[in-house]
């Protein structure tokens, strides 16, 4: 009797598919928020000098810097890690959506800068403007980490202590900062 296909198994003249690539990676709006807020504390904290001369605008300017290079490497290093074969075009539009997918890290910058570019206008002092930035990025990381566990269905009480374990990393930032300087 001749063997028959089932709908699961192909024909045995029947030419094997193709293998699937995997799914396009896509913007990660969770991992470059809090990506985008660790790399801005840390600049904030690196670029505040005690007895140098202060530049909100000039600190505001190198975070934003800064993130870009950092987003166009991560995106470069995810496309050449995920290097497909096909046409020099078709790699080319690889490439511009790997580096566009890392524009949350920009973003998460913003809050940083803009306090920075307020601290510009207002004629803030330098202390304070490190403080608050180093807080808010801090308050940010726990809220992105509670965020995304409830988001990935953790229960409240475990969102809240992943929360906690991101602001850690501003915690660290923090004390790395009093400790350094």
């Amino acid at each position: 009797m001749a063997e028959q296909a089932t709908p699961d198994t192909p024909a045995p003249d029947t030419p094997t598919p193709r293998p699937v690539h995997p799914r396009r990676r896509g913007a990660d709006w969770m991992f470059g928020g809090v990506y985008g807020t660790v790399v801005a504390s840390g600049l904030l904290a690196a670029l505040d000098q005690r007895g140098g001369e202060y530049t909100p605008f000039y600190d505001a300017c190198w975070i934003l810097v800064t993130a870009a290079a950092g987003a166009l490497a991560h995106g470069y290093a995810h496309h050449m890690a995920d290097h497909q074969a096909g046409s020099a075009a078709h790699r080319w539009r690889l490439l511009g959506r790997a580096l566009w997918d890392e524009w949350p890290m920009i973003v998460a910058t913003l809050p940083t800068v803009l306090l920075l570019l307020l601290a510009a206008a207002a004629h803030w002092e330098p202390y304070g403007v490190t403080a608050v930035g180093l807080g808010l990025n801090t308050a940010l990381l726990f809220a992105w980490g509670a965020f995304v566990a409830l988001r990935c269905g953790y229960r409240i009480t475990s969102a809240l202590l992943i929360g906690l374990a991101d602001a850690a990393i501003g915690l660290v930032i923090i004390v790395a900062n009093a400790l350094i300087k």
